[in-house]
Parts: C-alpha cells; sequence; structure tokens
C-alpha cells in the first residue's frame, strides 16, 4: 500500500492555486466525488484514469465537459472518484458534483448553471421489491383453474 504524504495547508503560506473545492453529486446509486482545481486547461482524471478511458462514449463525456464548456467559467484540473451504479449514472453524478464545486467557488454562477439544469439532482431509483410479489409491482400470474 502506498503512503501519501500531506502538505501544509493555505493557513501555513501555501498558495491559493494547491487548493481544491469538492462537490459531490448523485444519481440512483452512483455518488461522484469531485475536486477541481484552478489550472492553465481542463483536464479530467476518473478513478486514476483518464476521462477517454473511464467513459468511452462520445456521449458520456459530452455529460461531463458540457459543465465546463461556458466562455464565463475558468479552466480547472478536474480529480474524480465515482462508484456505484452504472456508467450513464455514475456520468450523471459526476455531472452534478462538478456543477456544485462551480457554485462553491463561485457564488455568482448559480443562475447560469440552474438555468442549464445542471444543479438539479435527478431522484427517479429503483423501487424497492414489496412482499409477496415478484418484483415491485410485479405480481404472479394468476390463473382461474
Amino acid at each position: 500500500m502506498a503512503t501519501e504524504t500531506t502538505t501544509p495547508r493555505a493557513s501555513s503560506g501555501q498558495e491559493k492555486s494547491d487548493r481544491y473545492i469538492e462537490g459531490i453529486g448523485m444519481r440512483k446509486t452512483a455518488v461522484a466525488r469531485v475536486r477541481i482545481t484552478p489550472s492553465s486547461k481542463n483536464t479530467y482524471v476518473v478513478n486514476e484514469k483518464t476521462l477517454q478511458e473511464y467513459f468511452p462514449t462520445t456521449e458520456l463525456q459530452k455529460i461531463i465537459e458540457d459543465v465546463l464548456l461556458p466562455e464565463n467559467i475558468p479552466t480547472f484540473s478536474v480529480s474524480i472518484r465515482v462508484n456505484g451504479g452504472g456508467v450513464h449514472s455514475q456520468a450523471e453524478s459526476v455531472q452534478l458534483g462538478i456543477a456544485r464545486a462551480l457554485l462553491k467557488d463561485d457564488e455568482g454562477r448559480r443562475k447560469d448553471l440552474k438555468k442549464a439544469g445542471y444543479l438539479k439532482r435527478d431522484p427517479r431509483a429503483k423501487e424497492r421489491k414489496k412482499p409477496g410479489l415478484k418484483k415491485a409491482r410485479k405480481a404472479a400470474q394468476w390463473s382461474k383453474r
């Protein structure tokens, strides 16, 4: 197991550029912990892989990258830890996590992020199985004889 060295924080005179802003996004059972750090260009690291390696389809990459595309948003280095759910739910949870981190960075972005729909958590999730039924609502087939 690798050991991690910790560096002193801004209270001891370290520059703000080493500080990160964290946002957490959730969708179904997927949970994403997103950390953004100001950078010269947008870079993404998802579970220690590049964005293209972890989310191979352009549709999933677009879901994540669209949050940082508007001109009024500066560039960030994005570090993501995501687990649970399927790949699409993971992508949507990452999107929400990035949006929440951007909001912590600058509260003035709320109007634009909200208008684009990035701050809404999708509440839909799988319904629990009920006793006596095969699934949440599916009952055993009824037979007259």
